[in-house]
């Protein structure tokens, strides 16, 4: 990345809609409730989306969710989005998704979108996956990333996806508790480990794995910057300082209006350069 040109690097970017594959329209009500939930309507392409982060002159982390066992729904091609990285390398990164329940499947497709397409970290959401993050069933596919030295962004707490469908869309929130990243922190010191979101109503879970493994990060996306609870905000301001990243969500939040909300939140002005850019920055391994 060409960091100096840049005023921010915006971790959690979704990959929405493919220009090499039509739409799978099974499951497409989860889409539907999405887009009620957070009230947006437009989806972008890939293209569409790198072009709008490179006239603002924000690097961005992009990926989708590989949720086929759990969901039946066919993914975005982790190749399209790596190629698209490679293709903008100077502000953008991709992060691909296997889901876990691939097993050695999964850990060979991670090992060849590493080599093949130098994907720089993994995307997981235990909700919409349908597995807890410490289960062994995922381990091949750690193992996989932890040798390669790549961070991990696993989404956290309350779900969006699923919320006021009937039975909220048969997706548990129970998988996405942080506690049980600590057994992956614990068990991967090496990996480097993303808690995403606020995780409400977790919050005090990921603080402390935060606190307590070196190796723990958390992205600020999902939520506006004026929503966030005052603890998260004191450990930004204090002792997690260099290890809370910018993150907005999008398109279900803009990195325009993060931003904005993010300069009145409460965040000291000598932390801002760190969350919006500088921490990101060291994690990618870029300083």
């Amino acid at each position: 990345m060409d960091i100096s040109n840049l005023i921010a690097i915006d971790m959690h970017v979704h990959a929405e809609v493919s220009c090499r594959c039509a739409p799978d329209l099974f499951g497409k009500e989860f889409d539907d409730a999405a887009e009620k939930y957070f009230k947006f309507q437009h989806r972008p392409t890939i293209p569409e989306t790198i072009a709008r982060y490179r006239e603002a002159r924000v690097g961005l982390v992009m990926f989708t969710v590989d949720a086929e066992s759990n969901l039946g729904r066919r993914r975005i091609p982790n190749e399209e989005i790596a190629e698209a990285a490679l293709e903008n390398q100077d502000m953008m990164r991709a992060f691909a998704s296997i889901d876990p329940h691939k097993g050695k499947m999964g850990a060979r497709e991670a090992r060849r979108l590493i080599d093949e397409y130098k994907v720089a970290g993994f995307k997981f959401h235990p909700t919409v996956q349908g597995f807890f993050p410490n289960d062994e069933m995922a381990y091949p596919l750690y193992e996989v990333i932890a040798e390669a030295g790549l961070p991990a962004i696993f989404h956290s707490g309350h779900s969006g996806i699923g919320s006021g469908m009937r039975g909220g869309g048969g997706l548990k929130l129970k998988y996405s508790n942080p506690i049980h990243l600590d057994d992956v922190a614990a068990d991967f010191p090496d990996m480097k480990i993303i808690i995403a979101h606020p995780s409400w109503p977790w919050q005090d879970e990921a603080l402390s794995v935060c606190l307590h493994k070196p190796n723990v990060w958390i992205d600020l996306s999902g939520w506006s910057p004026k929503y966030f609870p005052k603890e998260l905000i004191h450990q930004a301001n204090t002792q997690l300082k260099h290890r809370m990243l910018f993150g907005s969500d999008f398109p279900l939040i803009t990195p325009e209006r993060w931003m904005s909300d993010f300069e009145a939140a409460g965040f000291r002005p000598e932390v801002h350069p760190l969350i919006l850019k500088d921490n990101a920055s060291a994690l990618l391994g870029f300083a």
